[in-house]
């Protein structure tokens, strides 16, 4: 089911291109596409930010089950995102994209954001987990910086109303806050522990 419903975007763009369903992408199609496969990538990544948090806030342990699947999602419509400006918008000619690379910041960061993005996709199996061991948990650390690049890409594509963006930016601000808190949290708890093995080997 969640499966499905994290496919919905993809399913929902595939009708409008194909004009099924009475589903339209308006009259500038590619812009569109664009603007769903991008929102949707950023959305899945706060999502998959998003679960740890719930976990700690609700106690539904279940949720870190869809964690990864999210991850990926997010991964998957980043991708459809740059496969549609490559392809869509600049018809697979390279120099443009280059220098849009380049000369525009926003598509600057939005690329270096996937980038980064690559190798969490690569290595998010169990085998890549055993084979990288702690060095598994540093390297998917990535995630938060892809999630300030991609809400910064954003917050700079966008030209005249900057309260979507912002929205997000504070939703992202909210998440590694919580992460921050969770973090000396359990710094504390490992001196607190520490201590008391001290006092009782004293």
């Amino acid at each position: 089911m969640v499966f499905l419903l994290a496919s919905g975007p993809a399913l929902w763009a595939a009708a409008g291109a194909f004009n099924l369903a009475g589903v339209s992408l308006g009259a500038n199609a590619v812009e569109a596409l664009l603007d769903l496969f991008g929102l949707w990538a950023l959305r899945f990544l706060l999502l998959t930010l998003a679960i740890t948090p719930l976990r700690n806030w609700t106690g539904q342990t279940w949720l870190l089950a869809y964690r990864r699947m999210l991850g990926l999602f997010a991964f998957f419509y980043a991708s459809l995102h740059l496969a549609t400006y490559v392809v869509l918008d600049q018809g697979l000619r390279l120099a443009p994209v280059l220098e849009d690379v380049l000369k525009r910041p926003f598509i600057t960061i939005g690329m270096l954001a996937l980038l980064l993005m690559l190798p969490l996709a690569v290595t998010s199996t169990q085998g890549w987990m055993k084979r990288l061991g702690r060095r598994w948990k540093r390297l998917h650390q990535l995630v938060y910086a892809v999630a300030i690049l991609g809400v910064w890409h954003y917050y700079w594509q966008v030209k005249l109303d900057a309260l979507e963006p912002l929205v997000y930016a504070i939703i992202l601000l909210v998440l590694l806050a919580e992460r921050l808190r969770m973090r000396q949290q359990k710094r504390r708890r490992q001196a607190a522990r520490a201590a008391q093995a001290a006092r009782a080997s004293g």
